[in-house]
């Protein structure tokens, strides 16, 4: 979901940008010491998850990982998207520079709004409702970060189809993310919970 360097008008650009600076802004304000190996970890893992692209439907599709770092991260899933992201622009042309800022938004917040949305959910006493929390982040934070991007491109003429072609290509990418997130969510439970407790997740009930 890398929107390429010459594709969207300057007001998109910018207020991409405006918006990524002030989410990175208060992304860098909630990380403290404790919570720098989770970020480094955890932006490494969208680097590399985000790589890897699947041909559909005259398109490309690959994971992103928002969920995850939407439930660890919250906040702090902008600036670690934004490093990612401009990695994957300088070494492999993925993406681009001026739409750096458009890119970070449409994958960062969905990933925090589902934080403030789905995190009570992982607090459930119910094993079976925490599950569901978890697919459902995955799952919902990579369709909202579809509908982002495919708006970023219906608002410029003549990439209408490539909208469309993007959302319907993602579909089964959706439920991948979702089990992908929720089979994570249950191991970092078992085998890390300090790392649930830094964003938020209380692990007495896992």
């Amino acid at each position: 979901m890398h929107i390429a360097e010459g594709v969207l008008p300057w007001p998109i650009l910018v207020g991409g940008g405006v918006l990524t600076a002030a989410g990175t802004a208060l992304g860098l304000r909630s990380v403290d010491y404790d919570r720098i190996m989770s970020v480094a970890m955890l932006s490494a893992a969208f680097f590399v998850g985000s790589l890897v692209h699947v041909p559909v439907m005259g398109s490309s599709a690959h994971l992103v990982l928002g969920g995850l770092l939407g439930i660890i991260l919250g906040w702090a899933a902008f600036p670690a998207i934004l490093v990612a992201l401009l990695l994957q622009a300088v070494l492999f042309q993925f993406g681009g520079l001026t739409t750096l800022g458009v890119n970070t938004f449409n994958m960062a917040a969905p990933a925090v709004l589902c934080h403030y949305l789905l995190g009570p959910l992982l607090r459930s006493e119910s094993g079976a409702v925490r599950n569901a929390g978890a697919f459902t982040f995955g799952f919902l934070a990579l369709l909202l970060s579809a509908i982002l991007t495919a708006g970023s491109l219906a608002l410029t003429e003549g990439f209408l189809a490539a909208a469309v072609a993007l959302l319907v290509s993602h579909v089964a990418v959706m439920v991948v993310e979702g089990f992908v997130t929720m089979f994570a969510f249950g191991f970092l439970a078992r085998v890390k919970p300090e790392v649930l407790e830094s964003g938020g997740y209380g692990v007495r009930h896992f």
